[in-house]
C-alpha cells in the first residue's frame, strides 16, 4: 500500500502544475511528460552504443539551433526551446524520477535515426542549473556513464551531457566528441560554459595502462579552478585513492587537447578533467570513494551558486 501511495504521489507531481523555483515562466513545463526510472532510461540508451555503428555529426545550423534551444530552456522559455528543437528531430520531455521524485528536462531524439546518435541532455527542473557533468565516451570509457548518472541522481542542482555514439563509431575520429567541435555534445557544453555553469568531464583509462594512480585530475587547457581541483584531490586521497595532480606534477592524460577544456579557457569557465582507473568507476570501494569525492565538489558548486 505504501508503494502505491508513493507512486500515486509521483504521478500527481508529474501532471500537476508545479514550476521550477528559478526556471519558471507562465508555462514552464514541456508538453511531453513522463514518470521514469531515470537511471534505467539513460543506461538503456548508452547500452546500445556500438563501435561499428554509423555516425554523422549535426551541421553548423543544427548545432546553433540546439545551443539556442538549450539557452531558452535554461531561461525557462520551454515553448521557444521546443520550437527550435522539434524541426531537428529532437524532443523536450519533463521527466519525474520514480526513485527520488526529482524532475528533469530531457533533450533527446524523438525517434530512432541520425539524431539519436547526437547525444542527450538532462537538466534539473527543480532549480537553476548549478553544475554540469559530462560523459564524452560512454561505453568506450567503461562505466563513466554509470558514474555520470550516479552523480546526477545523488546531487541536486545538476545537469548531465551524454554523448550519443561510441567513440569509434562512424569514420575516423568523427564521434570522439572530446576532441571535435562539430558535435552536439560540444555545442551544449559551450552553451553551459557561457552561462558560467562549472563542468566536470569524466574519462577512464584502461586496466592495462601503466599508471600508478586511481585518478588523474587536471583543468585541461583552462588552467582554472585550481582550488576546487586541489580540494577534490585531497578528498580522493583521504579515502585512499592515489591521485596525480596535473597542475603540480607531470601527469599522463591531462586533457590539454580536450576541446571543451579549450572552450572553457576562452569563456573563463570552470572545467575539471577527471581520468579514473577501472576500479575507481563503476562498483567497489574505490568507485564509492571517487563518487563521494566528486559529490563533495558538486555540493560546493551547488552551494556557491545559490
Amino acid at each position: 500500500m505504501t508503494r502505491i501511495l508513493i507512486q500515486f504521489g509521483l504521478f500527481l507531481a508529474l501532471f500537476g502544475c508545479q514550476s521550477a523555483p528559478d526556471r519558471s515562466t507562465d508555462d514552464p513545463t514541456p508538453h511531453a511528460r513522463e514518470l521514469v526510472d531515470l537511471r534505467d532510461r539513460i543506461l538503456t540508451y548508452t547500452a546500445g552504443l556500438k563501435p561499428d555503428a554509423a555516425y554523422a555529426p549535426p551541421d553548423d545550423t543544427q548545432r546553433e539551433r540546439v545551443a539556442e534551444g538549450v539557452g531558452h530552456l535554461l531561461d525557462g522559455d520551454t515553448a521557444q526551446a521546443e520550437r527550435l528543437l522539434t524541426p531537428l528531430g529532437l524532443k523536450l520531455t519533463r521527466l519525474t524520477d520514480t526513485e527520488s521524485g526529482r524532475r528533469y528536462d530531457e533533450i533527446a531524439a524523438a525517434r530512432p535515426g541520425r539524431a539519436a546518435r547526437w547525444g542527450r541532455l538532462y537538466l534539473t527542473a527543480d532549480s537553476d542549473v548549478r553544475w554540469n557533468a559530462q560523459v564524452p565516451h560512454p561505453v568506450s570509457d567503461r562505466d563513466t556513464e554509470h558514474l555520470g548518472v550516479r552523480l546526477l541522481e545523488e546531487n541536486p542542482g545538476g545537469s548531465l551531457v551524454v554523448a550519443g555514439a561510441h567513440r569509434r563509431a562512424g569514420r575516423g575520429d568523427a564521434a570522439d566528441v572530446a576532441h571535435r567541435k562539430d558535435s552536439l555534445f560540444h555545442a551544449i557544453v559551450v552553451e553551459l560554459q557561457k552561462r558560467d555553469v562549472p563542468g566536470l568531464q569524466l574519462h577512464g583509462f584502461g586496466k592495462d595502462s601503466d599508471h600508478p594512480y586511481e585518478a588523474v585530475l587536471s583543468t585541461g587547457a583552462a588552467r582554472s579552478a585550481l582550488t576546487e581541483a586541489a580540494a577534490l584531490a585531497d578528498g580522493m586521497q583521504a579515502d585512499g585513492l592515489r591521485v596525480c595532480r596535473g597542475w603540480s606534477a607531470r601527469c599522463p592524460l591531462e586533457g590539454t587537447t580536450n576541446v571543451q577544456g579549450k572552450a572553457a579557457e576562452r569563456h573563463h569557465a570552470t572545467f575539471l578533467h577527471v581520468e579514473l582507473s577501472p576500479d575507481a568507476r563503476g562498483d567497489g570501494t574505490d568507485a564509492d570513494a571517487a563518487a563521494t569525492a566528486l559529490s563533495g565538489l558538486l555540493t560546493t558548486w551547488n552551494s556557491a551558486r545559490r
